[in-house]
């Protein structure tokens, strides 16, 4: 607990680069008192609205959260649109650097708007465009992180498949990232898990896992793959997968998270079980993020993988506490472990 404390300490020197889909999740409050008389939908009386930069910028909410430098690389849209400007601004107020934030004209920055009557959503409407981002924005991108990139100690990748991280670009960071010896964990799209060949880690749920088996399998020519199941019940089931997976992509670790569950470490030759710490579990919304970015912060700090992942397994059991996307700090961190 000692060591775990002193990498703690340390979050405040790291600098970490978060490339991924950006998104602005927006909410608007207010109460039901009657049905439309126009269609039998509730009428909302709006009272209030409120912005979260979310996507990749949830990740780096919660970095900065933890006193660490960090550093955002994607794109949005118009330079113009109210949805664009917006997302900057709420993300500098957050403390996350935007200098690596591209635009693209005629794109949409993806707007995800939640109407919330009381306690309850009623709707969501989503405003974004997914196709790849243009040629000559994505080469800026690529200039921008080659010219940037000793700057950091890690690199995170998150894909929320709207557009910015193609199978060459995600292939690209990775090399590049191993060249100059810099960390780089990725949160997996699972239709791209044979791009995350030799990643310092990946951290899929339960479910993408499954999904990563099954991908697995169908891009499998020598079956090699077929005695796994893609059903992952059990921890035999699991323990067979982490290492499948390990193994064909080369990876130096795996962390699978399991919610309620806890999650399970994978390095060569080894695995280990690390049980939930959450006494309260009220909102799981946003604990993967959370994982990620304490995982990698703690790596950039010096920590064993598995120092790590006990460490990424304490902000979890913080954030599930509370409602709603949250996050959690160096001071709540450290009186957990006490």
């Amino acid at each position: 607990m000692k060591n775990l404390k002193n990498i703690i300490t340390k979050f405040k020197n790291a600098r970490i680069m978060v490339v991924g889909d950006l998104i602005l999740d927006q909410y608007i409050w207010g109460d039901v008192e009657r049905v439309s008389p126009e269609a039998p939908v509730p009428v909302v009386w709006a009272k209030n609205r409120t912005y979260v930069p979310g996507g990749a910028a949830n990740v780096a909410n919660n970095i900065s959260a933890l006193g660490a430098k960090v550093s955002l690389l994607g794109v949005l849209g118009d330079k113009s649109e109210h949805a664009t400007e917006k997302f900057q601004l709420e993300a500098r107020k957050l403390g996350i650097d935007t200098s690596g934030v591209f635009f693209e004209k005629g794109r949409k920055t993806t707007l995800k708007t939640r109407i919330i009557a009381g306690h309850q959503q009623v709707v969501r409407v989503d405003w974004e465009d997914v196709h790849n981002i243009a040629k000559d924005v994505k080469a800026r991108l690529v200039e921008y992180l080659y010219k940037s990139i000793k700057k950091f100690d890690a690199i995170i990748i998150e894909d929320y498949g709207k557009g910015l991280l193609d199978r060459e670009l995600t292939v690209d960071i990775i090399k590049h990232a191993n060249a100059f010896n810099k960390i780089v964990t990725i949160d997996p799209k699972e239709n791209n898990f044979d791009c995350y060949s030799r990643a310092t880690c990946i951290t899929p749920n339960r479910k993408e896992a499954q999904n990563a088996i099954r991908y697995l399998k169908m891009k499998d020519v020598g079956n090699r793959f077929k005695i796994y199941k893609e059903e992952l019940l059990t921890d035999s089931d699991i323990i067979k997968a982490g290492e499948a997976i390990l193994k064909y992509l080369q990876l130096e670790s795996l962390l699978i998270t399991l919610g309620e569950s806890g999650m399970w470490l994978f390095e060569k030759g080894q695995n280990k079980h690390i049980p939930t710490v959450a006494q309260e579990v009220f909102d799981v919304s946003g604990a993967g993020d959370t994982v990620i970015a304490t995982f990698t912060l703690a790596l950039a700090c010096g920590a064993e993988k598995l120092e790590a992942a006990h460490i990424a397994n304490f902000a979890a059991g913080i954030v599930v506490g509370k409602l709603g996307t949250a996050v959690t700090t160096r001071e709540e961190l450290t009186e957990r472990l006490r």
